[in-house]
């Protein structure tokens, strides 16, 4: 087991890649925001992100964490106990999300994967715009977003809303 307060982030990060890499199970303890009791979680990483840095108007900085993105197996377990026993499992799934600055410590296993990712999302490829009548550009426009296309006011507008005005 190690530590992550006695290494750096960079061996941290190397530990979590090279277990990425050879498809090495990885128990972490795991401490969320907010919570006193850390947990102990088996996970298989899929992948490792970067959120977006956010500065405040005050200054106060936020984000700019390293997040894991693993299927638990804890999670996977649970979900096929709640199948078993006949309860509706559609739409869970084992995938979780954990910051690296919330992994207290960690050990990397020579177990293998057990379970199988979530699939990719697939986009639908955007159509092309009709470029030969002004017309059909506007509907083009105008039906690519079912909430754009609803231009009407989401409320009964009356003479004294001056809220809206420019």
């Amino acid at each position: 087991m190690k530590l992550t307060r006695n290494q750096s982030r960079t061996k941290t990060l190397a530990d979590l890649y090279r277990a990425l890499d050879r498809q090495h199970a990885v128990t972490i303890t795991y401490l969320k925001p907010g919570e006193a009791e850390p947990k102990v979680r088996t996970i298989e990483i899929s992948d490792l992100r970067t959120s977006a840095v956010k500065i405040s108007k005050t200054g106060e900085v936020t984000g700019g964490d390293i997040y894991i993105l693993a299927m638990c197996r804890l999670r996977a377990a649970e979900i096929d106990q709640k199948a078993a026993a006949g309860e509706d499992t559609q739409g869970m799934t084992a995938a979780r999300e954990f910051a690296l600055s919330g992994i207290l410590s960690y050990t990397v296993h020579r177990m293998g994967y057990v379970l199988t990712r979530p699939a990719n999302t697939t986009y639908q490829p955007t159509p092309t715009a009709p470029n030969h009548d002004e017309t059909a550009l506007i509907w083009f426009e105008l039906e690519r977003d079912s909430d754009d296309a609803d231009y009407r006011p989401r409320r009964k507008l009356t003479q004294t809303d001056t809220d809206l005005a420019a």
